[in-house]
């Protein structure tokens, strides 16, 4: 079908008021002539800020498909950016429930043709599926990108039971992001409404770290638990370069209808996103939901069920601009496996005996969890870390070895503590010697195995690493290494600990067949029109004190400042982290994060400093944040939080 465009008009600021009586603020484009030619409505609900957050990519996305016969409706959360209320967490009941009546309300409006889509990345992802698990009767779609349907197993918090120190990453981010004012020319009540979102958010990271087992708190919100009550259909995407890949295969796997597309990129919408090759994904999401939406066909339901870009092997680096390769579609493989011996990899079962004690800054060159903020987020050359790990090198390859799904580790080992984690590399080496990380995961064997370990005594272990599509050339090989640590993307356990390893094996899905896919190339609106005032920079360092021992990585990531051309708002954000622990000490371990959040425009100038540091004795989590805001340089509030949490097998 050939979509004939038509002229659009925005609405930035379109008030819905809920139940409670809460107005939500919204931005929208739909075209002109939507009252006597009804239209579908996608909708995007997150709390990043419409009118200075996310405007990048919605200039991008969201003309283009009101251009093409849809109302766009970019919702900020409440609490968040230009909304009323406040927000208490992370996918509550209420943001939810918020949807779903935002959902209802556009489809009964008269140029609303009774159809609704959701769209979103990452948070908007989540709560995509999240509200198409509650079914609401005008949501026939949905296109989540970079999503989870796990929010214990596989969300910023924990990885195979193991505290990621994203939980305070994040939180950290949420504390700056969510106590920003709304913009002081929508809302004349803006100065209330700040010092109420002040006085009231939550810091995040003492919710999240009172739940350190997958219970109710987990559960809800957790797709994976009511798979059964998704209707809508379900397009799923994601990147071998983002943390979030897992959920696009057991999307595809569980839904009836789904498709999946996974490319090499990072946490970015397909269209933008690096690395390249970038895909035509506004012509993609086209086709669904003109088939969901609009009731015509496209041929979407005939598409395979996943598209996977399969990446060639290539030199370990912390940043690429483009990975080599190329699409798969309906694609096959056999089952390959190699035994953990003393002799490596190897084709035959065998009982050894290694022994791990990982420095406790091994990890170091592990890469960002989630390469979002487009610095140096990748993980870099292997060598130093396979140093510090138990490896397992194969004979070099007599042929290429394409490795698609979730490689699977089995482990028979013991340890000398009652918590100890483990994190499994599965690496690329090169004829000199350079690593290359394909894929990995990580394993509290505590939590995994329900129980403290009994010192000594041999357990019995599976782990799914990450899901991955790539190539190992011929005359290169394959690298298992374990360590004991894995930071600074996982906290430390209590104690040092000593593994032994007694037996094991690497099974991994190696590509048979498949049939080649092509992408159109990409397309877009005219981008965001704006003045820079200040240029982004993006800094990763590594520094170790010689006096102390301590090692530290240090993130600086400046988002720069730029003023809207259209609204005159200027915005500014930086952001500051520092990992710091003494390779034999877990108990020196420790995160400090700072954050400065600017808004100006006619006189007015609003500025946020949010700090947040967390440490950790043998028993117990102590965290420590403040809130700090100013109008036109003079404090306006302040605020000051402590906590301490006990240990649970962590």
């Amino acid at each position: 079908m050939k979509n004939t465009l038509r002229e659009i008009e925005e609405t930035p600021d379109l008030g819905i008021t809920m139940a409670d009586g809460t107005r939500l603020s919204a931005r929208m484009w739909r075209p002109v002539d939507a009252g006597d030619d009804p239209v579908p409505v996608i909708l995007e609900h997150l709390p990043y800020r419409k009118r200075d957050g996310t405007c990048a990519r919605d200039a991008l996305t969201h003309p283009y498909f009101a251009a093409r016969g849809y109302a766009c409706l970019r919702v900020d959360m409440r609490g968040n950016g230009d909304s009323h209320g406040l927000m208490e967490d992370e996918y509550t009941q209420t943001e939810l429930d918020d949807a779903v009546e935002v959902i209802n309300w556009v489809a009964a409006q008269p140029w609303c043709n009774g159809s609704v889509g959701m769209m979103g990345i990452s948070w908007g992802g989540f709560n995509g599926l999240q509200v198409a698990a509650m079914a609401p009767e005008p949501l026939k779609a949905v296109i989540t990108l970079c999503s989870t349907v796990d929010r214990f197993a596989d969300d910023i918090h924990y990885k195979g039971g193991c505290l990621l120190n994203e939980n305070l990453g994040w939180g950290a981010t949420m504390w700056s992001y969510s106590s920003r004012a709304p913009d002081p020319v929508l809302r004349p009540d803006w100065r209330e409404m700040w010092l109420e979102r002040l006085e009231a958010e939550p810091f995040l990271p003492s919710v999240w770290l009172r739940h350190q087992s997958r219970d109710a708190y987990w559960k809800h919100g957790s797709v994976i638990e009511t798979y059964d009550t998704i209707k809508a259909g379900v397009l799923a995407i994601g990147g071998w370069g983002d943390a979030y890949k897992n959920a696009v295969p057991q999307l595809v796997d569980a839904l009836p209808g789904a498709k999946g597309i996974i490319g090499p990129w990072v946490h970015k919408y397909p269209h933008f996103a690096v690395p390249e090759p970038r895909i035509g994904f506004l012509q993609e999401a086209l086709r669904w939901w003109d088939k969901w939406l609009k009731r015509v066909d496209t041929g979407v339901e005939e598409d395979p069920d996943l598209r996977t870009y399969l990446m060639d092997g290539v030199r370990p680096a912390t940043w690429y601009t483009e990975r080599p390769g190329r699409w798969l579609a309906d694609a096959s493989a056999d089952t390959q496996t190699w035994h953990l011996s003393d002799a490596g990899l190897s084709e035959a079962p065998d009982r050894f005996h290694r022994t791990i004690a990982s420095p406790h800054d091994t990890g170091a060159d592990g890469g960002e969890y989630c390469a979002i903020w487009l610095g140096p987020e990748l993980p870099g050359d292997q060598r130093h870390d396979d140093a510090r790990s138990a490896t397992f090198d194969s004979a070099p390859l007599d042929q290429d070895v394409s490795i698609i799904d979730a490689p699977t580790i089995r482990l028979t080992l013991s340890a000398d503590a009652p918590v100890a984690q483990i994190a499994v590399r599965l690496n690329h080496v090169h004829p000199d010697g350079a690593s290359t990380r394909i894929t990995y995961g990580v394993l509290n064997l505590a939590r995994h195995l329900g129980r403290a370990l009994t010192p000594g005594q041999e357990e019995e272990i599976e782990l799914a690493l990450d899901h991955i599509a790539y190539t190992v050339p011929a005359g290169h090989r394959l690298r298992i290494a374990i360590s004991t640590a894995y930071w600074p993307l996982i906290w430390p356990t209590p104690t040092p600990v000593t593994l032994e390893l007694h037996a094991g094996s690497l099974s991994v899905q190696a590509l048979r067949a498949a049939g080649d896919w092509t992408f159109p190339d990409p397309d877009a609106a005219p981008p965001w029109r704006t003045e820079e005032l200040r240029p982004e920079n993006h800094i990763r360092r590594q520094e170790t004190d010689m006096v102390t021992g301590v090692t530290s990585l240090i993130i600086e990531d400046d988002f720069g400042k730029v003023r809207d051309l259209e609204y005159g708002l200027i915005n500014g954000s930086i952001a500051r982290e520092r990992w710091s622990i003494h390779p034999d000490d877990p108990l020196s371990a420790r995160g400090a994060c700072h954050w400065t959040e600017e808004l100006k425009r006619d006189g007015i100038a609003l500025r946020t400093e949010t700090k947040s540091e967390m440490w950790s004795d043998a028993t117990h989590f102590h965290l420590r944040a403040s809130l700090d805001a100013f109008e036109n340089g003079k404090s306006v509030y302040h605020r000051e939080v402590t906590d301490k949490i006990k240990r649970d097998l962590l």
